[in-house]
């Protein structure tokens, strides 16, 4: 499988961690002072950024396992803010809760240490479109 990162997201420093036929791409965001919001603390943005990136690295790899290429437009995306950020390393993951014809629906976490203990999570409602029209 393989996960193409966005302009944005090569950006931010995002990278891809592992990738398996069985589980979502896992994806990693090495702290930097320049995504910093208030001293010491994660800015939410970038925390976002990593959220909605594990989103679609996820659709797209489910996609392409069926050999589906639709263009992915946003529906909505909820970022739920759990806990700050410490200044390491960010990891996320996401997972298709429904996959249709039309749309798609999943929940993303982002944690630092433990994936047990996510720092945000995120809805996201993703309109498949057919390329040709």
């Amino acid at each position: 499988m393989t996960v193409r990162l966005t302009a944005y997201a090569r950006a931010l420093g995002i990278s891809v961690v592992a990738t398996g036929e069985q589980a979502a791409p896992l994806l990693e965001l090495a702290f930097r002072h320049e995504l910093e919001g208030r001293p010491g603390a994660w800015h939410g943005g970038a925390i976002a950024g990593l959220l909605e990136t594990a989103g679609y690295a996820a659709l797209s790899a489910e996609l392409e396992a069926t050999g589906r290429d639709p263009l992915l437009k946003p529906i909505n995306i909820t970022v739920q803010y759990l806990s700050t950020g410490r200044p390491r390393a960010s990891f996320a993951r996401a997972r298709i809760v429904r996959l249709g014809r039309r749309n798609a629906n999943l929940a993303v976490e982002a944690w630092q240490d433990d994936p047990a203990r996510p720092i945000a999570s995120a809805m996201m409602n993703i309109l498949m479109a057919d390329p040709a029209g």
